[in-house]
């Protein structure tokens, strides 16, 4: 099947939606938010997420999940309802989105209604951007904060950014360009122009006009062989 532009432009989001919700999964899950290295200790560096806080100790890592949600700090918090609201909006997006491309032929569904549909798929894979970026954001914001914080004595250990922020900004950024070309893959096509397969063949009108004769009007049928 030859692919159009349309096409190509819908399966180019498809698939940077598809890679930037499954960085976003990653990114979750993984431990390495913030990081911690104890000068006194090289060998010793504390790993905290969202959901845990590892030690590593020669290559030897132990890790203790939270045993309160309200415990956390706010911006943690924060980040775990944003993250799995983020995973949410990305799944439906992406269940919409291919439902609405040219990969899915079904004759009972309506070029237009497609069109709807991949435009909000869309719209959830750019929502789904912003609820990644923003937790991600602020959890780096806050770290700098701690950071240079000059209430906190120098001699004490300052948490710092871990490679799961990178991923996460990272996976927004792939989830806002695939939801940026889907909607404008919707917006490339016409209303006017369906496609070929979508519209079906018109059956030719039964009867053909009436004729007059006598003052009174009555229907022939159209002949067969007859073509206009």
């Amino acid at each position: 099947m030859a692919w159009s532009f349309h096409g190509k432009a819908q399966l180019g989001g498809l698939l940077l939606s598809l890679f930037g919700w499954v960085c976003s999964c990653v990114t979750t899950i993984l431990p390495q938010w913030k990081t911690l290295n104890l000068e006194l200790n090289e060998m010793e560096t504390w790993i905290m997420g969202l959901w845990e806080v590892c030690v590593n100790q020669e290559e030897v890592a132990v890790c203790k999940a939270f045993e309160s949600f309200l415990s956390l700090p706010q911006e943690l918090q924060v980040s775990r309802i944003l993250m799995v609201a983020s995973h949410g909006l990305g799944l439906l997006g992406l269940l919409l989105s291919g439902c609405g491309s040219e990969c899915f032929q079904f004759h009972r569904i309506r070029w237009v209604f497609k069109r709807r549909l991949c435009l909000l798929g869309g719209t959830l894979e750019t929502s789904a951007s912003a609820t990644t970026l923003f937790p991600v954001s602020w959890v780096a914001y806050a770290t700098i904060q701690d950071f240079w914080d000059n209430s906190i004595p120098e001699i004490v250990p300052r948490w710092e950014f871990g490679d799961a922020l990178y991923l996460g900004w990272a996976a927004g950024v792939f989830l806002a360009l695939g939801g940026l070309l889907l909607i404008f893959s919707a917006c490339l096509g016409k209303e006017d122009v369906p496609s070929l397969q979508m519209a079906g063949p018109r059956p030719p009108p039964f009867c053909a006009p009436a004729n007059e004769s006598n003052d009174s009007f009555y229907l022939t049928p159209r002949p067969r062989n007859l073509f206009i």
